[in-house]
């Protein structure tokens, strides 16, 4: 239960709920025992007036005898009805107090897991697959539904059942209650080994569930490239392997589970013999009477589900801490990116990187060394070099999704951590290379840098980006879906689409990473022209692999193998004959020189 003391705070937070239920619970519960006691009374009437019955047989008075003991009967019908009515009213007051505190607290539980999702760092996806970040909050939170709802519902009844019923039989007889409870050591122990079985196997069942939820995942999105490579039918196998894993470890559980149910009847039952043999001598001896058999049989049959449950219950209690033990391995995450700045004035967009060394801390890649360069306010800087030499590394850090390892990043002077890091990313305006868009519209996604922009808004920027005409000639035009990760639209227009969510925000730093390298040449140079305008007094970096001329820059800096290699102006840089220059003479050759101007 160590991995379920998590779930304390909840049951304090609802306690109100909860104390009621166990109140609701009980008071059902002690109707419930009242009736075979009314059952008994009825059953011992009807025993003692048999003598009277023989005596008045035959005589005028038998019709009236007969109808009195009728009546008498019938009352006591109706007793039973109207206890089992009452009984009826408080069960369904528990369901309404327990079982829904059991669905606000999988509510909140689904927020927290959620929320702390949102605070986790880059690090921590790359470690985890989405598969597994999915069946925890859907999977393993529904399995611990199932501890707070039924498995406490039917616990508390269990409980107070037992209390109510065997305070009731010591009343009656102490002995035979003693024949009646002989079963009860072996019922434990057969639950303890079980319920060990149990947990085990659980464990197991919602790791390879996380599996399979992976697996499926990376299909459906990577779905084009397996239908490109002709890959269905083994990645038909592969899952179809996988499945059959979690159908045994499944099939294991569900073995192990219906021993209880067997194993439960057949204790109860040896408890009716007990109670009818050892009863029917008390009888003979006059201590009980018959009525305290049909009463103490009554009380064992109430006992069967609560007592057969009690493997259900242990069941779902072991299945609950395995998925609780996942969820808390998630949760006692901690991010290595925290917010401990309070600078949460707008950025004037001053950037310095002062011997900056960053090595990735899952991979032990160091992605830069040494990098050193300073912008003023408004200055605009083009960073380019292979494929792996630390170009978005530095969008990263600026963006504080990692900490650098050696030296600081200063932001208008002050050290990076000292700023608030929402500011920061509200402030910076990011295209990445590696596009996202939500499965929602296209205005939507747009308007995901200003959650509040008016639609005219919206259609400006998409013009800016130069998408406007694109989305026009859709059917829906900005209300058509883009379906997952923006897969209905092509690469350049997601590229475009993604540039005007982050123009919207009007930042104050705006970080392009290779955002136009999908778009043909006349879209490029339509979307430069307007950088050329829109980026005027704003400090800008822009990533890239190829050199634009149509923007003039302060700086460009040419990085290989991790460190800056070359630094300077547009000319500077040609006159060094190097990597820069070697790119530009190829470009030109490649390209009409009237796309470069």
């Amino acid at each position: 239960m160590k991995q379920l003391a998590y779930l304390n705070k909840y049951f304090w937070r609802y306690r109100r709920h909860f104390f009621l239920g166990f109140l609701f619970v009980s008071l059902s519960n002690y109707f419930r025992v009242l009736q075979p006691q009314t059952i008994r009374e009825a059953l011992d009437l009807v025993v003692e007036n048999l003598y009277l019955y023989r005596v008045y047989q035959g005589t005028a008075l038998e019709g009236e005898f007969f109808a009195m003991l009728g009546q008498q009967l019938f009352y006591f019908g109706l007793l039973v009805l109207v206890l089992a009515v009452v009984m009826g009213l408080f069960m369904y007051w528990m369901r309404q107090t327990i079982i829904v505190m059991s669905r606000l607290m999988e509510y909140d539980m689904r927020k927290e897991v959620f929320a702390h999702y949102e605070k986790l760092d880059l690090a921590f996806y790359k470690r985890n697959n989405t598969g597994d970040l999915m069946a925890r909050i859907t999977e393993d939170v529904n399995k611990v539904r199932m501890y707070l709802g039924p498995a406490i519902l039917y616990g508390v009844n269990l409980v107070s059942l037992f209390i109510l019923v065997i305070s009731s039989m010591l009343v009656v007889s102490p002995e035979l209650t003693l024949y009646c409870l002989i079963p009860l050591p072996f019922l434990s122990l057969s639950i303890y080994y079980v319920s060990t079985l149990i947990n085990r196997q659980s464990e197991k069942i919602q790791k390879q569930l996380a599996v399979l939820n992976s697996t499926a995942q990376e299909v459906y999105s990577g779905i084009r490239v397996v239908k490109s490579y002709v890959q269905e039918a083994p990645t038909v196998k592969h899952f179809a392997d996988q499945s059959d894993r979690f159908k045994r470890q499944s099939l294991r559980l569900a073995l192990t589970n219906s021993l209880f149910f067997p194993l439960m009847l057949l204790l109860l039952g040896i408890s009716t013999l007990l109670v009818v043999y050892f009863g029917g001598m008390q009888v003979v001896k006059g201590t009980i009477t018959p009525g305290n058999i049909a009463e103490f049989i009554i009380y064992v049959n109430m006992l069967t589900w609560p007592v057969t449950a009690i493997g259900w219950i242990a069941s779902i209690v072991q299945q609950a801490a395995a998925s609780q033990k996942r969820i808390n391995e998630f949760l006692k995450t901690q991010p290595s990116i925290t917010n401990i700045g309070h600078n949460t004035e707008n950025l004037k967009g001053e950037i310095e990187f002062q011997n900056v060394t960053f090595t990735y801390p899952d991979t032990g890649i160091t992605a830069l060394q040494n990098i050193n360069f300073k912008l003023a306010p408004g200055q605009k800087m083009a960073i380019i070099g292979r494929t792996g030499a630390g170009k978005t590394t530095i969008a990263d850090l600026l963006l504080r999704m990692y900490d650098v390892t050696e030296g600081q990043i200063l932001l208008d002077g002050q050290a990076l951590a000292t700023h608030d890091l929402a500011k920061i990313r509200q402030r910076i305006g990011y295209v990445p290379q590696d596009v996202f868009l939500f499965s929602d519209t296209i205005s939507a996604n747009i308007a995901f840098g200003k959650r509040d922009a008016p639609q005219p808004e919206i259609e400006n920027f998409a013009r800016y980006a130069s998408v406007y005409n694109d989305i026009m000639e859709l059917p829906q035009g900005f209300d058509t879906m883009v379906g997952e990760r923006g897969v209905t639209l092509s690469g350049g227009q997601k590229q475009r689409v993604s540039i005007a969510r982050a123009l919207i925000k009007q930042p104050d730093i705006v970080i392009l990473d290779d955002c136009l390298s999908a778009v043909d040449t006349n879209t490029e140079k339509q979307v430069l022209e307007y950088f050329t305008t829109a980026l005027a007094n704003k400090t800008a970096i822009i990533i890239t692999h190829r050199i634009y001329s149509l923007l003039q820059f302060d700086q460009i800096i040419v990085m290989d193998g991790s460190r800056i290699v070359e630094a300077g102006t547009h000319e500077t840089l040609l006159q060094n004959k190097g990597y820069y220059a070697d790119l530009f003479e190829k470009q030109t050759e490649e390209v009409p020189a009237s796309t470069l101007e």
